[in-house]
């Protein structure tokens, strides 16, 4: 081993962790005003499906990326209305999505499988040197060296923490979040916050769906989520529901999952099929050590997965 394979390693694993970061980011901002939304794995289909199918047919980059933060939004819209408007329970009505999201990927998905997504696409999305910082020795080759959609999710980062911490609307969301009731005789309407940032949410997932099939593979194949939107759920209590925190817990599990095929040049006594179970082992490992801490500032929002009746209030 030397510093270019760390180097190399370590650029790999933040383009794996982009999906990861982005369908975070929305899974935290939506928990935050009380959706337990746990479709994530729905919506990512939803976005990867629709974005690919967008720009396989407009082969125009910025159409397929709307699309694909549009189909997460319209899963989002589902779950909202579902357990806003309804008030059904919100972990079945999750899963429910993450179902309707699978199907919906492999129905729409089933006539272009194996299809490239077009070159004007992936030319769009080649790596780019930022001037400056990426001449910062392996730090610069790491992070500063990549892809358009790597430097928005680096911002998204920044902005949902300025949002969450240093907005009105966002600590109104977290309110609603912790104690609806006590919001709600503020004056903030529950319903708003919960479907804004329910479709805010989803839409970050249907982005990281799209980053699957437009940037990170780039073709369209089945089962191309593979998990991480269980992954995400799991990455949000790892973060406890800190967005700054979030990036890091995203390299850690984009690490995870291209270490099997970047050890197999070592040749190691390791069976490659315990190096790609390794993310999802560590996922259950997250959730185990989660219920045994006892630390209240790792806890969930009060009102986490709870349904508002503002006659009992």
């Amino acid at each position: 081993m030397n510093i270019q394979w760390f180097v190399l390693f370590f650029s790999a694993a933040v383009v794996s962790a982009t999906p990861l970061l982005l369908a975070t980011l929305g899974e935290l901002l939506s928990e935050e005003s009380g959706n337990l939304n746990l479709g994530v794995e729905g919506m990512m289909y939803m976005g990867a499906v629709t974005g690919f199918t967008v720009g396989f047919m407009t082969e125009n980059a910025l159409l397929a990326v709307a699309a694909a933060a549009a189909a997460g939004s319209v899963g989002a819209l589902i779950f909202g209305f579902l357990t806003i408007t309804l008030r059904a329970n919100q972990i079945v009505s999750g899963l429910t999505l993450t179902l309707f999201g699978t199907g919906f990927a492999g129905f729409v998905g089933t006539p272009i499988v194996g299809n490239k997504t077009p070159q004007v696409i992936i030319d769009t999305f080649t790596k780019i040197r930022i001037p400056l910082l990426g001449n910062i020795p392996i730090i610069g080759d790491i992070f500063f060296n990549q892809d358009l959609l790597i430097y928005f999710s680096y911002l998204l980062v920044l902005a949902a923490g300025l949002y969450l911490y240093h907005t009105r609307w966002g600590l109104n969301g977290r309110m609603v979040g912790e104690n609806p009731a006590a919001a709600d005789s503020l004056g903030i309407s529950v319903t708003a916050s919960r479907y804004a940032h329910a479709l805010l949410g989803g839409a970050l997932c249907g982005l990281g769906g799209g980053y699957l099939s437009l940037v990170y593979v780039p073709s369209w194949q089945d089962s191309m989520v593979a998990g991480r939107g269980w992954i995400a759920v799991a990455l949000v209590i790892f973060s406890k529901w800190n967005p700054y925190k979030v990036i890091l817990g995203a390299l850690f599990f984009g690490g995870l999952d291209i270490i099997g095929f970047r050890l197999q040049r070592f040749d190691l006594p390791i069976s490659t099929y315990f190096l790609d179970a390794l993310p999802y082992l560590m996922t259950i490992m997250v959730l185990v050590i989660d219920t045994m801490r006892k630390d209240s500032f790792s806890k969930a929002p009060q009102a986490l997965g709870a349904s508002y009746f503002r006659e009992e209030r």
